[in-house]
């Protein structure tokens, strides 16, 4: 599969989501040095990215709509809901983000415009955001 754009309602939001973090960059016209959440479907393909400290495994597996901050500063979250987890689970791994310019709110056309693939139309969600924590060594501080 090409490393698309895609534009596609997330567990959290309507999001662009891409393989690519750096068409993220171009679609948000947002600084490419700053980091993205990747998604992936399983605990078993977060092991392949990363080191999951023992303590928290059975916290990642399951939390809900929740984004977690490793020690070594890379962010991710588990996704277990059916409808995204169709695309999910052919790319195994994306980076993820809102589908606004940043630091603005969401605008449909703009997002259907900057979009190379449109997953499903795009509706309003009233989602909350998810909970982000930041995993310690010895500790797992609550950011939001």
């Amino acid at each position: 599969m090409k490393k698309s754009l895609y534009l596609t309602p997330t567990d959290t939001t309507i999001g662009f989501v891409s393989q690519d973090s750096s068409k993220i960059d171009i679609a948000k016209k947002r600084p490419p040095n700053k980091c993205y959440i990747r998604v992936v479907n399983s605990l078993k393909t977060l092991k392949t990215f990363i080191r999951v400290p023992q303590k928290y495994k059975n916290h990642i597996r399951r939390s809900k709509r929740t984004t977690f901050i490793m020690p070594s500063g890379d962010s991710f979250r588990v996704v277990k809901q059916s409808k995204h987890n169709l695309l999910l689970d052919r790319l195994k791994v994306f980076y993820s983000s809102s589908a606004n310019l940043s630091g603005e709110e969401y605008n449909r056309e703009y997002a259907l415009q900057q979009a190379e693939v449109v997953v499903c139309e795009p509706y309003s969600q009233d989602n909350k955001a998810s909970k982000i924590y930041r995993l310690g060594v010895k500790r797992m501080r609550t950011i939001r």
